[in-house]
């Protein structure tokens, strides 16, 4: 398969600095609910749907011979540890749009991923030019526990946003929560805003 290797990286245009209540690691610490699970690269499958013009589905060969990006950027977990030097590649979100065309009422997105896990995101958040679908993190192929092959990666979004194990997009009209956005996570996820929980839980 081929694996593409950009010659320049790109900074994701967000605020630099620690944002509040937050501590910086060097480490990158696996929280998943549930199993981590294992997914066959070769039975893999991406599939991009909801209000476009072009629905796609993509195996990993096709999806690796894609125009890649590098992006470096930090990444925040809502359980309060950041760590602020990653460079994730893969394809970048604005990449897919143009391949799909989204059509002028979707706003939202919804991250479907193996597992049943889903994430919910405004369209123009993940159209910033640096939020991907990334496939390597610091130069090696993700694992299975941080998400191989394919995860989600929103750089302006605590990283419950940036959805693991990644099997399809979804393309909305109108927004509505995700896996831990209807158990009290907050719906939009600012982390210079400390958005973690809904207001009412706080």
């Amino acid at each position: 398969m081929l694996f593409k290797n950009p010659s320049k990286i790109k900074k994701a245009p967000i605020k630099e600095g620690v944002p509040p209540g937050q501590f910086v690691t060097k480490k990158l610490p696996v929280l998943t609910y549930g199993r981590n699970l294992k997914i066959d690269i070769n039975k893999w499958k991406l599939n991009v749907i909801g209000l476009v013009e072009q629905e796609i589905e993509l195996d990993f060969e096709q999806f690796s011979n894609l125009e890649w990006t590098a992006v470096s950027a930090p990444f925040h977990c809502v359980t309060q540890w950041s760590r602020l030097e990653n460079t994730w590649e893969g394809l970048l979100f604005t990449d897919l749009a143009k391949l799909v065309s989204p059509k002028p009422e979707a706003k939202f997105v919804m991250a479907h991923c193996y597992g049943d896990y889903s994430t919910n995101l405004p369209l123009e958040i993940l159209m910033d030019g640096s939020s991907l679908l990334a496939h390597k993190h610091d130069g090696a192929p993700l694992s299975d526990d941080h998400g191989g092959p394919v995860r989600l990666v929103v750089p302006q979004r605590y990283g419950w946003k940036s959805a693991k194990w990644l099997r399809a997009i979804e393309f909305m009209a109108e927004d509505k929560p995700g896996f831990w956005e209807v158990r009290g996570y907050h719906n939009n996820g600012d982390f210079w805003k400390e958005e973690r929980f809904w207001p009412e839980l706080m």
